[in-house]
């Protein structure tokens, strides 16, 4: 009678019932349903109530379990709550006391579901922060990640592409205590200079044309976590000064606004060109150079740690594997560890997945889609190759030869030189735009 009337009180609402009188059919209905709120009752023809918490917990840890009793039976409440129930409800009691507290029960499910969400997230981020290696020079850069990562300073990470400086970055707020704070990446060299203070500051509504609403900026965004700005040689200097000035106050003003924002972020940059000889030659503010550099972590390009390449494989192929039967000779290891790596790690992880998917059998041969060894005689260097004379070099002028042979090399495809050199597009067209090079 009383489980009818619940399944009639209960049946406006946007829940499915089930009911069962004896504590045999529960345990039959918990083993094979996932039961989300369960109404317990002390009085059950085949056994006592608060017995049958930690077997329905066992099918369903999540299960919130309202338990009901009588005063009399208020120790068996008791007994109940320390065998997981999550709330309990003392006889009589009205049907809506009843929906309040299977409404705070489902509410309490959203939030750890939600939570539970977010740790995964986090849990699969960490499992990319993973810095593999060690007897080829990374052992410093992971000492000073250990450091940073306590620590609530600017951090500035250099090298060359693809050695891994996001993986760096992403190292530093995940192993720290703001790991569950947000973590923003934004590549300063993909977003056009007309664009880039309204992603970075936000804007009002009205500021320009297009700006139909007010919006955040990343530093908003980012509240409370990190802000990973990457290639930040590649800012433009008016946003360096502002950009120097949020470092210093915490404050921003969106474009168009007139109050100012406190803003509680944690900067770490990355840039794979050299910003302290840009500084020096006032393409870069030497101020801001040394305000984010308060943190220095250089990561070394792979080719200074072949060492590491054997650790790299098995990592980069244990995340290729899923169940699958691959394997990598020794002799291919040897092969990989002779290859100069232009684009470092990410070339290598490249590499071995395509050697994955095109593989004919459980042996792949990543050597097969290498280019030129360091067994092989050395080829004509790019300064040689585009005519370069000794008075031509300077950093800029070393560059603007490098992107020239390549294009050359490439038939003047932008797409095909900006990925053969490591670096996006948009780096590669400003560059060339930068040193006046006709394709």
């Amino acid at each position: 009678m009383f489980c009818q009337t619940l399944r009639d009180y209960l049946s406006g609402e946007t829940v499915d019932v089930l009911t069962a009188h004896t504590a045999a059919e529960c345990l039959a209905i918990c083993s094979r349903t996932r039961v989300d709120v369960a109404l317990l009752d002390q009085k059950l023809p085949d056994r006592e109530g608060h017995t049958l918490c930690s077997p329905i917990l066992e099918c369903n840890d999540q299960t919130k379990i309202i338990f009901s009793t009588a005063y009399p039976s208020f120790e068996n409440a008791v007994k109940a709550i320390r065998a997981g129930a999550y709330d309990y409800l003392s006889k009589p009691f009205e049907l809506e006391e009843l929906r309040l507290a299977i409404g705070h029960a489902f509410r309490t499910l959203d939030l750890e579901r939600v939570e539970q969400i977010e740790n995964y997230r986090i849990d699969k981020e960490m499992e990319e922060t993973v810095l593999v290696g060690g007897r080829g020079g990374l052992s410093e850069v992971q000492e000073l990640v250990d450091a940073a990562s306590r620590a609530d300073a600017p951090v500035l990470i250099t090298g060359e592409t693809g050695t891994g400086k996001n993986v760096v970055a992403k190292a530093i707020h995940f192993s720290g205590p703001l790991r569950k704070a947000p973590f923003i990446s934004i590549n300063c060299a993909a977003i056009p200079e007309n664009l880039m203070e309204a992603e970075l500051f936000g804007y009002e509504k009205g500021a320009f044309t297009g700006a139909a609403a007010a919006r955040k900026g990343i530093f908003e965004m980012a509240e409370g976590g990190t802000l990973f700005l990457d290639e930040i040689g590649e800012m433009p200097l008016n946003l360096q000064s502002k950009l120097l000035g949020v470092l210093d106050d915490k404050r921003i003003r969106r474009i168009g606004g007139e109050s100012i924002r406190f803003v509680d972020v944690r900067i770490i940059a990355a840039t794979s060109t050299d910003v302290e000889t840009a500084a020096k030659q006032k393409r870069f503010r030497e101020d801001l150079y040394y305000r984010l550099g308060v943190i220095k972590i250089h990561v070394p390009p792979l080719r200074d740690r072949l060492e590491d390449i054997p650790d790299l494989c098995g990592h980069f192929l244990g995340k290729s594997r899923r169940g699958r039967d691959i394997m990598l000779a020794d002799s291919e290891v040897e092969k990989l560890k002779m290859y100069d790596w232009s684009g470092n790690v990410r070339e290598l992880r490249n590499i071995l997945e395509r050697a994955v998917a095109l593989r004919k059998g459980p042996y792949i041969t990543p050597s097969d889609f290498i280019g030129n060894s360091r067994s092989c005689p050395e080829p004509q260097s790019d300064l040689s190759a585009s005519g370069a004379t000794q008075g031509d070099s300077t950093l800029e002028a070393m560059e603007k030869n490098h992107i020239s042979t390549a294009l050359r090399q490439f038939s003047g495809n932008y797409t095909r030189t900006a990925k053969a050199m490591g670096i996006s597009l948009s780096t590669l067209k400003r560059k060339i735009k930068k040193y006046g090079i006709v394709s």
